[in-house]
């Protein structure tokens, strides 16, 4: 197995599919310079460079989507997505539902979120729990570039809108531009298993909705996605050390959501922890408690979400989002009670 950075088996990925079916494109802004090794393999005709214009390119991919193309469109920070709403919520979520499935929108919209790095509340949210409340819409967000490479293959393939996030602080030329502009002195957390790691000879896809035990646990389950599994897995670390056994799952996709395989999780250990970098009031971290409540389940329960509008202070920053500190801490008070 070869290793990769996330963003280059994105790439990968996304070149492999290219190669095989010409109806899948790219379209964004400066997708021409971001995207520069398909750009220069595949032409200005399908890795098409757009307007600033959110709401137009993505309208106009949904209808390339119902004329036979399976676009590819980079919003380039997921806080951006509300300018394109109405072509997301309206129209690219409900038209299978709408026309009986006579008709599909089979795009993908790629788009970076996540915090960490001193960029505040208009640039590092992570909305996941907003955009997977819309019936219709599928979520994707990768840990590792494995799994990076290998969804987005699914949701290239999938024939309903996906939305796949790319965590920031993942993301190598993410990082490299986050050091600039007199962020240089400033030290961010980066987890290095998802920055590079080993990817398949040959890309694959996976199912959608198909969680991922990271570390097997017996005490508690750590239930995460992105960059909040490389926390949860360095708390299980430290709790282990505390004589305190934490099973980790990497969700992998929040819509559709492995029920299933967060159920026989805390069935056994009988204690959840939920650790969502997107905020806590109606998330998935209540969400996960009310499906585990539904399916009949007793267990302790705790969430470190983002608890409010984050900030630009990087102190403050720090107070707002989970870290592996916050996941320790709140796993002996779920234990304790």
């Amino acid at each position: 197995m070869a290793k990769m950075g996330f963003a280059q088996a994105i790439e990968s990925a996304l070149a492999y599919a290219m190669a095989e079916d010409e109806n899948i494109i790219i379209m964004g802004e400066d997708v021409h310079t971001l995207r520069l090794n398909l750009f220069a393999r595949f032409g200005k005709k399908r890795v098409m460079h757009t307007p600033i214009s959110e709401g137009a390119f993505v309208g106009a991919a949904v209808t390339a989507a119902m004329a036979g193309l399976r676009p590819v469109v980079e919003i380039m920070l997921v806080d951006f997505i509300s300018v394109a709403m109405d072509a997301i919520l309206n129209h690219a979520a409900k038209i299978s539902f709408f026309s009986g499935n006579k008709w599909n929108v089979p795009l993908v919209i790629r788009t970076a979120c996540g915090g960490g790095y001193g960029d505040a509340g208009q640039h590092e949210q992570s909305l996941w729990g907003w955009l997977a409340h819309i019936p219709g819409l599928s979520i994707v967000v990768p840990s590792n570039p494995a799994d990076a490479g290998r969804l987005m293959l699914s949701s290239i393939y999938e024939d309903n809108p996906v939305i796949y996030f790319e965590h920031k602080l993942l993301a190598d030329y993410w990082l490299d531009n986050m050091g600039i502009g007199g962020r240089s002195t400033v030290s961010f957390d980066v987890p290095e298993q998802g920055i590079e790691g080993e990817v398949p000879d040959k890309w694959e896809p996976i199912p959608l909705g198909k969680l991922n035990k990271m570390k097997e646990g017996s005490d508690i389950t750590l239930v995460s996605v992105g960059v909040g599994v490389h926390q949860s897995l360095e708390a299980a670390r430290v709790l282990e050390e505390k004589g305190i056994s934490a099973e980790v799952l990497d969700l992998r996709c929040i819509a559709p959501l492995d029920i299933e395989g967060i159920k026989n999780s805390v069935g056994k250990t009988e204690a959840v922890l939920v650790v969502d970098e997107d905020y806590k009031n109606f998330g998935l971290s209540g969400e996960v408690c009310a499906i585990l409540l539904e399916e009949g389940l007793s267990f302790k329960y705790g969430r470190v979400c983002t608890e409010n509008t984050i900030p630009y202070s990087r102190e403050l920053e720090e107070q707002t989002l989970p870290n592996t500190k916050k996941i320790v801490d709140k796993t002996i008070e779920i234990l304790k009670k």
